[in-house]
Protein backbone atom coordinates (compact mmCIF):
# COMPACT_ATOMS: atom_id res chain seq x y z
CA UNK A 1 0.00 0.00 0.00
CA UNK A 2 1.49 3.50 -0.86
CA UNK A 3 0.23 6.51 0.89
CA UNK A 4 0.94 10.49 0.19
CA UNK A 5 1.39 11.55 3.53
CA UNK A 6 0.11 15.27 3.75
CA UNK A 7 2.33 18.44 5.26
CA UNK A 8 0.78 18.22 8.97
CA UNK A 9 1.31 15.09 9.58
CA UNK A 10 5.04 15.13 9.52
CA UNK A 11 5.38 18.44 11.32
CA UNK A 12 3.67 16.95 14.18
CA UNK A 13 6.93 14.89 14.33
CA UNK A 14 9.42 17.35 13.34
CA UNK A 15 8.23 19.94 15.47
CA UNK A 16 6.86 17.37 18.45
CA UNK A 17 3.20 18.94 18.30
CA UNK A 18 0.95 17.15 20.68
CA UNK A 19 -1.33 15.58 21.26
CA UNK A 20 -1.03 14.60 17.43
CA UNK A 21 3.14 13.06 17.77
CA UNK A 22 2.18 9.74 18.89
CA UNK A 23 0.12 8.95 15.42
CA UNK A 24 1.99 10.64 13.05
CA UNK A 25 5.19 8.97 14.58
CA UNK A 26 3.65 6.04 14.18
CA UNK A 27 2.75 6.28 10.60
CA UNK A 28 6.93 6.97 9.85
CA UNK A 29 7.71 4.38 11.44
CA UNK A 30 5.47 1.91 9.63
CA UNK A 31 6.86 3.50 6.44
CA UNK A 32 10.44 3.09 8.16
CA UNK A 33 9.94 -0.23 9.13
CA UNK A 34 8.55 -1.55 5.29
CA UNK A 35 4.55 -1.96 6.47
CA UNK A 36 3.78 0.62 3.68
CA UNK A 37 5.58 2.85 1.06
CA UNK A 38 5.13 6.44 1.63
CA UNK A 39 5.55 9.86 -0.33
CA UNK A 40 5.52 13.74 0.11
CA UNK A 41 4.27 16.10 -2.12
CA UNK A 42 7.08 17.80 -3.68
CA UNK A 43 5.41 21.05 -2.24
CA UNK A 44 5.28 19.14 0.83
CA UNK A 45 9.13 19.01 1.32
CA UNK A 46 9.88 22.93 0.60
CA UNK A 47 6.83 24.01 2.91
CA UNK A 48 8.23 21.24 6.12
CA UNK A 49 11.65 23.00 5.32
CA UNK A 50 10.15 26.87 5.72
CA UNK A 51 8.06 26.28 8.47
CA UNK A 52 10.30 24.08 10.15
CA UNK A 53 13.18 26.04 10.04
CA UNK A 54 11.94 28.48 11.66
CA UNK A 55 11.36 26.29 14.96
CA UNK A 56 14.71 23.88 14.75
CA UNK A 57 16.98 26.44 13.00
CA UNK A 58 18.51 25.50 9.33
CA UNK A 59 21.07 23.29 10.00
CA UNK A 60 18.68 21.09 12.41
CA UNK A 61 16.25 21.50 9.54
CA UNK A 62 18.60 19.90 6.42
CA UNK A 63 19.74 17.03 8.65
CA UNK A 64 15.77 16.44 8.89
CA UNK A 65 14.91 17.20 5.19
CA UNK A 66 18.05 14.78 4.56
CA UNK A 67 16.22 11.96 6.32
CA UNK A 68 12.88 12.18 5.09
CA UNK A 69 13.86 12.37 1.58
CA UNK A 70 15.61 8.99 2.52
CA UNK A 71 12.35 7.38 3.81
CA UNK A 72 9.50 8.95 1.26
CA UNK A 73 9.65 8.85 -2.31
CA UNK A 74 8.21 12.05 -3.57
CA UNK A 75 5.35 12.99 -5.77
CA UNK A 76 6.05 15.52 -9.15
CA UNK A 77 4.27 18.57 -9.24
CA UNK A 78 4.51 20.29 -12.47
CA UNK A 79 2.55 22.75 -14.57
CA UNK A 80 -0.22 19.12 -15.53
CA UNK A 81 -0.76 19.12 -11.67
CA UNK A 82 -0.91 22.53 -11.10
CA UNK A 83 -3.68 23.14 -13.86
CA UNK A 84 -5.82 20.20 -12.85
CA UNK A 85 -5.49 21.34 -9.22
CA UNK A 86 -7.11 24.92 -10.35
CA UNK A 87 -10.44 22.75 -11.69
CA UNK A 88 -10.81 20.41 -8.57
CA UNK A 89 -13.35 22.31 -6.37
CA UNK A 90 -11.14 22.28 -3.38
CA UNK A 91 -10.85 25.21 -1.35
CA UNK A 92 -7.54 25.56 -0.60
CA UNK A 93 -5.36 25.55 -3.67
CA UNK A 94 -2.79 24.01 -1.34
CA UNK A 95 -4.64 20.52 -0.95
CA UNK A 96 -5.86 20.55 -4.42
CA UNK A 97 -2.01 20.48 -5.50
CA UNK A 98 -1.71 18.01 -3.13
CA UNK A 99 -4.06 15.92 -4.17
CA UNK A 100 -3.34 16.12 -7.54
CA UNK A 101 -0.07 14.99 -7.05
CA UNK A 102 -1.01 11.59 -4.77
CA UNK A 103 -3.55 10.94 -7.74
CA UNK A 104 -0.65 11.56 -10.43
CA UNK A 105 1.27 9.14 -8.46
CA UNK A 106 -1.07 6.26 -7.97
CA UNK A 107 -1.28 6.36 -4.29
CA UNK A 108 -3.79 4.14 -2.54
CA UNK A 109 -4.49 6.90 -0.10
CA UNK A 110 -3.78 10.24 2.01
CA UNK A 111 -2.97 10.49 4.84
CA UNK A 112 -3.49 14.07 6.88
CA UNK A 113 -5.42 15.17 10.16
CA UNK A 114 -7.72 17.54 7.84
CA UNK A 115 -10.03 15.06 6.68
CA UNK A 116 -12.45 17.97 6.02
CA UNK A 117 -10.03 19.49 3.44
CA UNK A 118 -10.30 16.34 1.85
CA UNK A 119 -14.03 15.94 1.47
CA UNK A 120 -13.74 16.12 -2.50
CA UNK A 121 -10.80 13.82 -2.92
CA UNK A 122 -10.74 10.89 -5.74
CA UNK A 123 -8.74 9.52 -3.06
CA UNK A 124 -9.06 7.90 0.07
CA UNK A 125 -8.47 9.76 2.91
CA UNK A 126 -7.17 8.92 6.19
CA UNK A 127 -6.33 10.35 9.82
CA UNK A 128 -2.96 8.75 10.99
CA UNK A 129 -5.36 7.12 13.76
CA UNK A 130 -7.48 5.28 11.13
CA UNK A 131 -4.43 4.23 8.68
CA UNK A 132 -2.70 2.62 11.73
CA UNK A 133 -5.90 0.62 11.76
CA UNK A 134 -6.20 0.12 8.37
CA UNK A 135 -2.10 -1.29 8.49
CA UNK A 136 -2.91 -3.58 11.33
CA UNK A 137 -5.71 -4.87 9.42
CA UNK A 138 -3.14 -5.68 6.46
CA UNK A 139 -0.90 -7.16 9.01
Amino acid sequence: MTALVDTNVVLDVMLQRTPHLKDSASILAAIERGYCNGLLCATTVTTIFYIAQREIGEKNCRAEIAKLLSLFGVAAVGKPTLTTALATGFQDYEDSVLHESARSAGVDCIVTRNLKDFKRSKILAYTPAQFLTVLDGKS
